[in-house]
């Protein structure tokens, strides 16, 4: 089975001045996330899987695929814990 990730349907995204504000609508409570974060959340604009998400950081910035690997999951078990993203799980 593959996982694919999404943002929750009450998130809103902002870029300000070279970070993330990300807006839970729901829980009305904000954060910020680092320029990279945002990349991530921003890619979430149609579901995608761990690789996916971490093709787009290796394209994006000069870092391994290890290192992108690592970040990225550290990233989205944040988002996970706070809510801002869901898991669709399906074939695939």
């Amino acid at each position: 089975m593959t996982v694919r990730y999404q943002p929750h349907p009450e998130l809103r995204l902002s870029s300000l001045e070279g970070e993330g504000v990300v807006l839970h609508l729901g829980s009305r409570r904000y954060f910020t996330v680092s320029k990279t974060g945002l990349v991530i959340l921003e890619a979430l604009s149609t579901p995608r899987t761990l690789d996916e998400l971490v093709t787009v950081i290796v394209e994006r910035y000069e870092v391994g695929r290890d290192h992108a690997t690592a970040s990225v999951l550290g990233f989205l078990e944040r988002c996970r814990e706070v809510d801002l993203i869901t898991e669709l799980e399906g074939e695939g």
